[in-house]
Order: structure tokens, then C-alpha cells, then sequence
């Protein structure tokens, strides 16, 4: 097995327990002398920094949502001075407002290292040569990568996101052996290769880190089979550091968390206790080691699974299940919870489609109605209407039985939904909600 740094990422589970205990006492007692939003909620429940004295009281810990972070924008959330950032990132949101993010020097540093250990355990070396296509600039996932990839000490190659026939060109000039991007823009990157003719086998790679947006099994099925190389899932987000907050090994059985920096808990929706390993609900991470904005228990929205059992590879730390959705994209039709990741999983057990599809989503007469439009491919579109109608219906069926709401199926021609460099946008929510 392959390792950035192996005395880290095998540390036994009590030691873990001790370091993170260390830190969770460090970063409540800074946040607490130097972030007024964190004294003022301490404050409100009569806790002090003295009242954590291991890892273990984390629960008596006030949560942090995104709204605390636009509410201080640009920089009310940062623990230190402004003279100690180095580096400033931030996210957008529905409302217009960003979410800033400050890094110091030392936060840099341990950032770039979670992204070195996550090329790492995915089999990339110091010989590796790194094609990074997700977007460079206020977005984390490009430079992210490529700190990693140079932490590694491997080739990066920083493209960016765009101009696909020059990805391609590159990707087999340079004869990168890793990919980093988007899985839909993985997906379409497969579909640019074959169209001009050229074969997957003249190039070098290997192995693609997949992320920035959640994906299916059978999107990572497609995948493999379309650029033959081994996909592999990595996760983070803005708030918490950026990519490499956690990702796969190559035994693929869950995402590792870098643990010893976020601190994961994994709780109700509703309730917002606790729950135990393997119980579904929505993922939680403390920073622990974070200087320009530690965040305590903030909720990331995203629903999963945390894990302890051991892994092939050696590695002792918590791993996550797949991001199969989020609280605030979860789609209520008549009832019944949906998320667009059970839709992707159902349909592509049928086989004659492209995963490239969106989910519209409308009302009427105060009804909820489902509708997936989704790409045929170039091999079933020529097929008589008959066999088109029956993969229609067989669609139907599959999703009916997977998730329990029926559906209106639209089958599209090959090429004509939307393709994305970035993040795909799979939902399109024609009900007015706020009436």
C-alpha cells in the first residue's frame, strides 16, 4: 500500500483519541477568546473553555451553520489577525452572499498535506504526472489539488476546467497518469475522446479523483469502463479546508477522514443528536488544527454513513460512506423523501443511456410531479420506437421500485442535455414553494 505519511495515517485509535482531544481543548479556547460569534453562543448556554476536556464532550459543543458564515462575511469568523492570512477563498450560494474562507501559512501547509495523503492512497507517486481540471481561483478544488500534487511531489499539470479538446491534448501529450475533475466532467471527457476518434489505450492513465459533486456507484462504473483507470471518490468542502478532507484508498470501501485534523460526528436531521456508526444522517465536522477560521461542529448539510471497521489498507482512521445527497437538496414529492443520487443510481441499472440527465421537478394543481429527461445512446437511438418505448417504461419501473414515486420518463437525443465543466446541475425545481 502506498503512503504519504505512514506513521500518521496508521496511528493507533487510542493515540488519535489523545491528539484529537489535545486539539478540540486548543481550538474551543481560541475561538472562544477570539471569535465573538463562538463566545456569544458558549456564552448563551453556560459553557466554557474549561468544560471540554477531551474529544468526548464535543457533544456539549454549540453547532456552526453556513448562515453564521454570511452573517459575519467577509471576515468576522477569523481567529487571527489579518496580517496572519495568506490566502483567501470563498464559496457562493443561492443567495448571492459568499462564504469566505482565511488560510494561514501553517493552514496551507496541513491543507496541502491532505491532498498529498489523498493522491497517495489512490496510488499516485512522486513520479506521477497530475492533469487538474476542476477550476483554479476563489473555488478550492484546483488549487487544492495542486498544492497536493506538488506536496507529493508529482507533475501537476493545472489546466483548469474548459476548453475541452485542449484538456485531451494535454492529457495524452504530457501523459498524465491521474486525473482530478468533476465525475460528469469525467463523463464528458469520454465522450469528447471518442468522438474525435482517438483510443483510450494511447493514453497513460491510471486512476481519476473524483469529486466536487455527489455520484453513484454506477457513475463510477461508467467511468472505469469509459477511461479504463479506477475512479476513486475524495471529498471536502470549502468551510472545512477544500479537497482532501477525506478520500478513498485503493481498496475503495468508504473515504478515509483525515481525522486527526476534522473531527467527524454524524447526526439525526431532525433531532440533531448523535447517531451510531453505520446510521445514515447528516455528516458534522470540527476543525482541529485549523488558525484562520476553526470551525466547531458545523454542519455540512451533506447525508452519509461514518465507518470503523478496518481497512485492507492499514489506514486506522474513520471513513465515510458516499455522499448520497444533502438535507437542502433533499426533494419532498408527495411525501416521500428523494434524493437525485437514488434517481442516478435507479436509472442507470438500465441499460441504452448516457448519465447525463436532470430531474424537473413542478406542481400542478397542487401536485407534485417528477420528470427525468435523460440522454439515449447513439446505439439505441437509431432503434425502432417500440424498443425505445420499452426502455422508457423500464426506467419507469426502476425508479418506481427504487424509491417508491413514479416518474415521467423523457428519453432525449444523444448530445443535447446540458454538459458541464464544473458541477453538474441535475435539479431543476419549477414549484414556487415560498406560496
Amino acid at each position: 500500500m502506498n503512503y504519504f505519511d505512514e506513521k500518521k495515517e496508521t496511528m493507533p485509535r487510542e493515540e488519535l483519541k489523545r491528539l484529537q482531544s489535545e486539539r478540540l481543548i486548543e481550538t474551543v479556547k481560541k475561538v472562544y477568546e477570539n471569535v465573538p460569534t463562538y463566545r456569544a453562543k458558549m456564552d448563551k448556554i453556560n459553557l466554557k473553555p474549561e468544560d471540554i476536556k477531551s474529544i468526548d464532550d464535543i457533544v456539549k459543543l454549540p453547532f456552526t451553520e453556513k448562515y453564521d458564515l454570511r452573517n459575519n462575511y467577509p471576515f468576522g469568523m477569523f481567529a487571527v489577525p489579518q496580517s496572519k492570512i495568506v490566502r483567501l477563498h470563498a464559496s457562493s450560494g443561492t443567495t448571492g452572499k459568499l462564504t469566505v474562507v482565511g488560510y494561514t501559512k501553517k493552514d496551507i501547509e496541513v491543507w496541502s498535506e491532505c491532498c498529498a495523503r489523498s493522491l497517495a492512497m489512490t496510488g499516485a507517486t512522486n513520479e506521477s504526472t497530475v492533469h487538474i481540471a476542476y477550476g483554479y481561483g476563489l473555488f478550492t478544488g484546483g488549487l487544492g489539488m495542486h498544492y497536493g500534487s506538488e506536496t507529493l511531489g508529482a507533475t501537476a499539470v493545472p489546466v483548469s476546467s474548459g476548453n475541452t479538446a485542449r484538456q485531451l491534448m494535454l492529457m495524452k501529450d504530457f501523459g498524465a497518469d491521474t486525473l482530478c475533475c468533476t465525475p460528469s466532467y469525467a463523463i464528458y471527457l469520454a465522450e469528447e475522446l471518442e468522438k474525435g476518434g482517438e483510443n483510450i489505450a494511447d493514453y497513460k492513465l491510471k486512476r481519476g479523483v473524483f469529486g466536487a459533486e455527489p455520484w453513484s456507484e454506477s457513475m463510477r462504473n461508467q467511468i472505469e469502463h469509459k477511461l479504463k483507470i479506477k475512479a476513486y471518490n475524495i471529498y471536502g468542502l470549502s468551510e472545512i479546508s477544500g479537497p482532501g478532507v477525506a478520500c478513498e484508498c485503493e481498496a475503495q470501501d468508504g473515504m478515509h477522514i483525515f481525522d486527526d485534523y476534522f473531527y467527524p460526528e454524524i447526526v439525526d436531521t431532525d433531532s440533531l443528536q448523535p447517531v451510531s456508526y453505520g446510521m445514515e444522517g447528516e455528516l458534522v465536522f470540527t476543525t482541529l488544527a485549523k488558525e484562520g477560521i476553526p470551525l466547531i461542529r458545523y454542519r455540512t448539510r451533506d447525508i452519509t454513513t461514518l465507518s470503523l471497521k478496518p481497512c485492507a489498507c492499514g489506514r486506522t482512521s474513520i471513513k465515510m460512506g458516499r455522499v448520497f445527497g444533502r438535507s437542502d437538496d433533499m426533494l419532498i414529492i408527495r411525501g416521500v423523501n428523494v434524493f437525485p443520487s437514488q434517481i442516478e443510481a435507479a436509472m442507470l441499472t438500465c441499460e441504452g443511456i448516457e448519465p447525463h440527465y436532470q430531474i424537473i421537478v413542478s406542481r400542478v394543481d397542487n401536485l407534485d410531479t417528477l420528470e427525468l429527461q435523460v440522454e439515449l445512446s447513439e446505439k439505441v437511438f437509431s432503434d425502432e420506437v417500440k424498443k425505445i418505448e420499452e426502455l422508457r417504461m423500464k426506467i419507469q419501473s426502476a425508479i418506481q421500485s427504487g424509491i417508491g414515486v413514479s416518474c415521467k420518463i423523457k428519453l432525449v437525443a444523444p448530445g443535447t442535455m446540458p454538459r458541464s465543466e464544473g458541477k453538474a446541475k441535475r435539479i431543476v425545481d419549477n414549484r414556487n414553494l415560498r406560496d
